[in-house]
């Protein structure tokens, strides 16, 4: 095992192993082996990261840096992590086996999450209120403290620095706690953020399960803000530990997206998007478009185009340049996944393409299922993989019924070349997001989250700020009488 890559905690600029030395095996997915190992983290270990960024926020330079200059050192990272952006996609590729191409584009996406909040920050002003009192009001934003960070596996970079990025650039310092499938990135990122010169403290990573690492990270009353992506079993855990000492929380949780396709959408707009919208990074997406409701005067020709657009996806190493869907991310996940698809043949589903793979691999091919009946698990569930269920729907009325009819509401699609009724229907859905005639497309500025089981909060823009932050009103005298 000594040729195995490894991968430390960070914790004041220090690369380390666990207190206890533990370790545990980090797999590639495509090629079902070890590749790798990382630090196992315990209860000690999260104690060391907590005190170390409640020590940098508390007497540390971070929190008092003039916003420009922390800026510049965000961008110093940013710069960093585009120069050695082949590397980190290889991490991430070969952890999780996603295609290379689309490990790149999650890169640039992360390095752009750096540089939007460290601008961000330094170009966000408080409110000033007039008062007819003789009194001067206005507001500020300062730094809420430690943040407590916990990242998932499908994107292993990009949302790690959905939740660093503003965090660190509004003057907190942050402990980021990756899945334990996908350690790798993260860890890099670790490196790097020692590399620009961040001060001890400022970023650790803590490498460990959810317990105990992720659960001592949000129990402990020395951290003030929790942010977490992932299940919404885990999330709810998440927000009960959190709430022991009554720290904010910020939950992006599970989805069971509705893609509704009405009769005078563009097709060939609306098979690209919801090819994408399902069977990208192999369906691994909270935000995948799994349930497809199309009008039915035009459902057998969408089913068509649908049908032959998902079986002409190249299946195959994720290092290959013709890649574009490989396996799941590890075999437990392939077994969850697997279990639906059989479930759904059971329950009168017919699949109309895809299926389990029968060759050994981790892979379900990019799966296409109608007949299931409203309440079938398959149809209910979040899978988290690539299979889309799919329904005619005849009226606008039903759709939006058809799509809000879920505990989820973390984002919608709908596609239809008529203005108003694009309007109509995206205000009338439950979803934290609605795309119309695309997919993924995110703007930094606007909010993002869930309603239902789909998570609690809003991150993005001002609403990170708001989040990160604590807002204090001013109250200055400044006309005195008598």
């Amino acid at each position: 095992m000594a040729d195995l890559e490894f991968f430390g905690h960070i914790v004041d600029n220090e690369e380390v192993e666990s207190i206890d030395g533990k370790r545990f095996d980090v797999w590639n997915p495509w090629k079902r082996e070890v590749w790798a190992q990382a630090a196992e983290g315990g209860e000690k270990d999260a104690d060391r990261a907590i005190t170390s960024a409640r020590k940098a926020f508390d007497e540390g330079p971070w929190p008092r840096m003039g916003r420009v200059e922390r800026a510049k050192m965000i961008h110093k990272l940013a710069d960093l992590m585009e120069a050695r952006a082949d590397e980190i996609a290889t991490l991430d590729s070969t952890n999780m086996a996603k295609p290379f191409e689309q490990a790149k584009h999650d890169v640039a996406r992360s390095v752009w999450n750096f540089r939007f909040f460290a601008d961000h920050q330094r170009d966000s002003v408080g409110e000033v209120y007039p008062m007819d009192s003789g009194h001067h009001s206005y507001s500020e934003f300062g730094p809420a403290g430690v943040v407590a960070a916990i990242s998932p596996w499908n994107f292993p970079l990009m949302m790690a620095s959905w939740k660093i990025a503003p965090a660190i650039a509004w003057g907190n310092t942050c402990i980021i706690k990756p899945s334990e499938d996908t350690p790798a990135s993260v860890t890099y990122l670790g490196r790097l953020a020692i590399e620009a010169g961040f001060p001890p403290g400022v970023l650790n990573v803590i490498n460990g399960y959810g317990a105990p690492a992720g659960s001592t990270l949000t129990g402990d009353d020395r951290v003030d803000r929790v942010t977490f992506t992932g299940s919404s079993q885990t999330g709810k855990m998440v927000m009960a530990s959190a709430a022991t000492h009554l720290a904010p929380v910020s939950l992006e949780l599970g989805g069971k997206g509705a893609n509704i396709v009405f009769a005078d959408a563009d097709l060939d707009n609306a098979v690209y998007w919801a090819v994408e919208a399902i069977f990208r990074n192999a369906g691994q997406i909270c935000l995948a478009g799994s349930r497809l409701f199309v009008q039915s005067s035009i459902y057998d020709e969408f089913m068509t185009r649908f049908v032959a657009a998902a079986e002409k996806l190249v299946i195959g190493d994720p290092f290959d340049p013709a890649t574009q869907f490989s396996s799941l991310a590890s075999k437990r996940h392939f077994d969850k996944v697997a279990s639906y698809v059989e479930s759904a043949q059971a329950l009168g589903g017919r699949v109309l393409t895809g299926g389990v793979a029968e060759d050994g691999s981790w892979v379900v091919r990019p799966t296409i299922i109608d007949g299931l009946a409203l309440d079938a698990a398959p149809y209910c569930e979040e899978i988290f993989g690539p299979v889309c269920v799919v329904n005619r729907f005849e009226d606008e009325a039903q759709a939006v019924h058809l799509a809000n009819d879920t505990r989820y509401g973390l984002n919608a699609m709908l596609f239809t070349e008529n203005l108003s009724r694009a309007h109509r229907v995206a205000s009338k859905l439950r979803a934290g997001t609605v795309w119309v005639n695309c997919f993924f497309i995110r703007d930094l500025r606007t909010p993002f989250g869930g309603v239902g089981d789909s998570g609690v909060g809003r991150e993005g823009g001002n609403f990170s700020r708001e989040f990160f932050t604590e807002p204090k009103a001013v109250v200055m005298q400044i006309d005195r009488k008598g």
